[in-house]
């Protein structure tokens, strides 16, 4: 099996359990009888360790064909600790388990991808994560509807990437296949600019894909608390947010692989505030949620390409782990404090916080395309 599919696989299975936390949170805070902003206890653990896996894995180049595998196998034994837990320690040490798989297959096929693969093909393999985000709400949604725990929820997932672990083992050998991509003409490193603009472009990330998970993990009690929705067309809604990510990044890879990753980056940063915008509006009375609704939307259709085209300009490996190891902080930070905010003020105040991130992550993308205007740092 080629190793482009391999990778969208590998990335398919993994999203389903990373999108599905969101909805099945409310279910499982109950179990344990915690309240809603615990979810930052049990999230910044797993997420401390994702970032140190990521790190460590883009400074070693070790072969892909063995990691995918170990990392999606790991993740299923997280998955079925989680299932089992008794105890809400016992969960956070299977988020912690969770972090180290994540870390390790997020810096593996983005360092691969990013040495072979083009922007249609990177944007693809992260729209793959996006299907399986898509399906993951559906899912979870289905289930639940029909009887089914949350416990029941994870058991299954994790049957089904061990399953996937294995077939992943046995097609290892299609890794060493891949060509290396033409480069044209790359954008600069950024770590050859010096530590500031690596720092710069590091914080980008970190806010960047810390508003896209933050979106996706409470939209759902924003919609159905914040906006009134109905529970099922609420998760029908995070679901289509996750289809909007993936049809974002089928349709915009190729399109930046013809216009250049500059051009879709600065017209998909300037979209995200503009979907917080329509989510921060507020209002009220019969088809109140559809506004709410469609600047989820919109937030999940220009977030899409920013992420792949990001590590499609990178060339070194080190620099992969660093950006891969900043996404694993966003997420987590802004996650938990938005679920910290939602907690004190209520699920209406994820709209003004996303527009406040998403400004503030146009204002770093504008410092970054001035940093590349300068003329790079001699070593």
């Amino acid at each position: 099996m080629p190793a482009f599919l391999l990778a969208c696989l590998a990335y398919l299975s993994v999203a389903l359990p990373s999108s599905a936390f969101g909805l099945l949170w409310p279910s499982m805070r109950l179990s344990f009888g915690v309240p809603v902003g615990a979810l930052g206890i049990v999230l910044v653990p797993g997420i401390g360790v994702s970032v140190v896996a990521s790190a460590v894995t883009g400074r070693f180049r070790l072969r892909t064909g063995s990691l995918v595998p170990a990392a999606v196998l790991l993740i299923a034994l997280a998955l079925a600790a989680e299932a089992a837990a008794p105890a809400l320690w016992v969960l956070v040490a299977g988020t912690v388990l969770f972090g180290v798989g994540f870390g390790v297959l997020d810096t593996a096929l983005n360092a691969h991808a990013a040495r072979h693969f083009g922007a249609r093909d990177v944007n693809w393999m992260h729209a793959s994560y996006g299907l399986g985000a898509t399906l993951g709400p559906l899912l979870v949604t289905a289930l639940l509807g029909t009887g089914h725990s949350w416990r029941q929820v994870y058991a299954a997932m994790a049957v089904a990437l061990a399953g996937l672990g294995g077939i992943l083992a046995l097609a290892r050998r299609g890794w060493a296949a891949a060509a290396s991509r033409p480069v044209p003409a790359p954008e600069p490193d950024p770590a050859r600019r010096g530590s500031v603009a690596v720092a710069r472009m590091l914080i980008f990330t970190a806010v960047e894909t810390g508003l896209e998970s933050a979106a996706g993990v409470w939209g759902y009690l924003f919609l159905t608390a914040g906006r009134g929705l109905p529970a099922a067309d609420a998760g029908v809604a995070v679901s289509a947010y996750w289809a909007m990510m993936c049809a974002g990044r089928v349709v915009l890879g190729p399109v930046a692989q013809r216009l250049g990753a500059g051009r879709v980056l600065a017209a998909a940063v300037a979209g995200v505030p503009l979907g917080a915008a329509l989510m921060t509006v507020p209002s009220s009375g019969p088809g109140a949620g559809g506004l709410a609704v469609a600047g989820l939307m919109v937030l999940g259709l220009a977030a899409a390409p920013v992420f792949p085209l990001l590590t499609l300009t990178t060339e070194t490996t080190r620099m992969v782990g660093l950006q891969v190891a900043a996404s694993a902080v966003g997420s987590a930070a802004l996650s938990a404090g938005l679920g910290l905010a939602v907690g004190a003020a209520g699920a209406w105040i994820l709209g003004p916080c996303l527009l406040v991130f998403g400004l503030a992550m146009a204002g770093l993308f504008l410092s970054l395309r001035a940093g590349r205007a300068a003329p790079p740092v001699t070593p």
